[in-house]
Parts: structure tokens; sequence; C-alpha cells
């Protein structure tokens, strides 16, 4: 399988999933009377980022990840979001940043070297990137912006998280 399969379609569906989630978001907050604003710094524990910075995190992630398997540099995006239209919009530039591979990108990618600063020098195999750490990190953060949510009353469940899937006969 070329590992454009397992991160472009994916990360572009669930980026997509957590714009509706703030859809969601958004509806509660005027059904219960409060300002949906409040969600951006919301959080599961003092010591995690908020909201608002889950959704950064999986944006980055996602970004990094088909960045590094294609072999190109990234955009750069400061993290100065702080509200739904600035969250909107960050998911937005993020998708369609996704729909600029091609399949044709990732070919070699599973024995490309990865390497980031924080990797202090050392890089990992393309699929090991992606298996060990890529996607556990992307999904960490996608489902604790989904617990946030969660956890102060948006009405979400699991199909909100899985999407749309696609049945065969």
């Amino acid at each position: 399988m070329n590992l454009y399969d397992a991160t472009v379609p994916v990360f572009t569906k669930l980026l997509t999933q957590m714009d509706r989630w703030i859809d969601k978001a958004v509806e509660y907050a005027g059904q219960k009377k409060f300002d949906p604003e409040t969600l951006m710094q919301a959080r599961l524990a003092p010591d995690q980022y908020p909201f608002i910075k889950q959704i950064q995190a999986a944006c980055d992630q996602a970004k990094w990840t088909c960045a590094k398997l294609a072999g190109k540099e990234g955009p750069s995006h400061p993290d100065t979001e702080t509200t739904i239209a600035e969250a909107r919009a960050r998911l937005k530039t993020l998708i369609a940043y996704l729909a600029t591979f091609s399949r044709e990108d990732f070919n070699g990618a599973e024995e490309r070297r990865v390497a980031h600063q924080w990797m202090g020098g050392k890089g990992m195999r393309g699929g090991d990137y992606l298996d060990q750490y890529a996607l556990v990190n992307f999904h960490f953060h996608y489902t604790t912006a989904y617990s946030i949510l969660r956890h102060n009353g948006v009405p979400l469940g699991k199909i909100d998280v899985v999407g749309p899937v696609t049945f065969i006969d």
C-alpha cells in the first residue's frame, strides 16, 4: 500500500469531522445559552492542552506527517488561533494543504528517512514513523479534542469520531 492511502484521505476525513464537531458545539452552546467561545479554552485536566491547542496539534501532525513522508517542507503555522472562526480557518487551511499531495508524492515514503528537530539528530524510517508515532499522536489529539467537547456536554457520539464510512455489497 502507498502511504498516501493511510494519510491524506484519513487526515482529510478526520479534520473535516473536527469542523463538524464545532458546528455541534456552537449549536449546543446556543441551546444552553452560553458563549461557545469558552469551549476554545476548555480542557480535561489543568496540565493538558485546551481544545484550540488540540485542534492545532492535530493539524500540525497531519501536516508534518504528509510533508515529511513526501519529502517536502511543510508550511509554517504560528498557532495563534483563539476563536472558533480562527479554528475553522486553520482546519480549512490544513484540508486544502492536504489536497495538494498526490499519491506519487508518497512513492518511496515507507523507506524515506523522516527527522524532526525534536528527534535530536536521529530519524525514523517513514513506515515506522507513521505507525509508531504519527498516527498515534494524531489520534491522541483528535480523541482528546472530542473528549473535551463531550466533557462539556456537547452531544457527540462515536459516529462523530468515525465519520462517514463506505460500505460494499
